[in-house]
């Protein structure tokens, strides 16, 4: 993992934890045991999350609770099956323990959870070899990047470039998902594009442009509305660490670049739910934005809207038949299906009668039994419901 670097660099880090900058961090309980190479020969880091403590625990046990670990490969699973890249959860082991934890009840069970990743290696790896001036780790680390992540690309501004590219491509496909991830600080971001890590994430019931996922976001800025700007903003943090050892002439176009690639990667996911051929991109992005207008003023349900209208306009008599069916009504929904029907289908309906779905008190209701008995049936049946769409 080390190359030609310092230091290892997939635990330690520094980070803006909303939008302030913290030099004590790093990872507190995850430990990168192994790296092997994918199908498509991608590099691809295996770890541990919750194996104990490590230098950067501070007073932390290092530890991860059984509940977390349910709601990690729940979410892993979930956002998969909607196109979102993400870290996969193999497995997750019980260990016997008990945890004390301030935000759940206590004493609660613990649990390891092994996960794979294409990287661990962070906007605040970058950003802590900036803060000790450490220009000659700076660029052994953008070479290590480039050589085993992004080959075709030349330089920090490249690298950023390509950043860019595939962060904008994975904050599109969670605005697409109704996915809130809670902590968008620069430690949880990755090069890769790649969600990992999940904390207090939510998903949407209904569409409100505000909706946080973590309770002490006081200030509502990782709202759901705000994730494409705050990504803009960490890369920004990202440019100016890499700026010790580039000109920002070239780094600012490709930091630039991150608007119309966001634009290109909302108007293909959300296309991709909807199984519509897209048009004209202009017009295409119209239509999202009219769609998302149309599930904020009417607050119906998030997951049930895109599995009745997935298939485009023709799917109106399905869709009326469904838990949504008081909500295709109106003059402002007449407006939203007259312009979904100028799209052709671009595949068949789902197969499926309901939507699958991940809301916060779901996740209760699947925890319950398994606190309460060990009963992990309805988990089971949760898993089974994610189907790639």
């Amino acid at each position: 993992m080390q190359d030609n670097l310092k230091e290892p660099l997939a635990l330690r880090y520094h980070g803006h934890q909303f939008q302030n900058y913290n030099p004590d961090i790093g990872d507190g309980r995850g430990f990168l045991f192994a790296q092997l190479r994918d199908d498509k020969n991608r590099l691809m880091d295996l770890g541990t999350k919750g194996s104990g403590q490590t230098p950067y625990s501070r007073r932390g046990d290092g530890r991860l609770t059984l509940l977390g670990g349910v709601r990690e490969v729940l979410a892993t699973r979930y956002l998969a099956s909607l196109g979102v890249n993400t870290s996969q959860s193999f497995c997750l082991i019980e260990t016997g323990e008990a945890l004390q934890r301030n935000d759940e009840p206590s004493p609660t069970r613990s649990a390891v959870l092994t996960r794979l990743s294409h990287s661990h290696i962070r906007f605040g790896t970058f950003q802590r070899q900036a803060f000790f001036q450490a220009t000659d780790n700076l660029e052994s680390l953008v070479d290590y990047c480039l050589r085993h992540f992004y080959p075709e690309a030349e330089g920090a501004a490249g690298l950023l470039e390509g950043c860019a590219a595939a962060s904008a491509d994975m904050v599109a496909s969670w605005m697409a998902a109704g996915f809130v991830h809670g902590v968008m600080n620069t430690d949880n971001m990755n090069i890769t594009g790649e969600s990992f890590d999940y904390g207090p994430y939510r998903f949407l019931p209904t569409l409100r442009s505000d909706h946080t996922a973590a309770y002490f976001d006081y200030n509502k800025l990782y709202a759901f509305a705000k994730q494409p700007e705050i990504m803009y903003w960490n890369l920004g943090q990202l440019a100016q660490s890499l700026s010790l050892i580039c000109d920002d002439e070239t780094l600012i176009p490709a930091l630039e670049s991150y608007a119309p690639a966001y634009r290109k990667a909302l108007r293909k996911h959300i296309f991709r739910r909807l199984s519509i051929e897209p048009k004209e991109t202009d017009a295409d992005i119209d239509f999202v934005l009219q769609t998302f207008r149309y599930l904020e003023n009417s607050q119906c349900s998030w997951p049930q809207f895109w599995h009745d209208w997935q298939g485009g306009a023709g799917q109106l008599m399905r869709a009326k038949k469904s838990a949504n069916a008081d909500f295709y009504t109106g003059e402002e929904f007449a407006d939203w299906l007259t312009a979904l029907g100028a799209y052709e289908p671009a595949g068949p309906p789902p197969d499926v009668e309901t939507s699958a779905s991940l809301i916060y008190e779901e996740i209760g209701a699947l925890w319950k039994p398994i606190d309460e008995a060990d009963d992990w049936s309805m988990f089971e049946t949760k898993l089974a419901s994610f189907k790639p769409i």
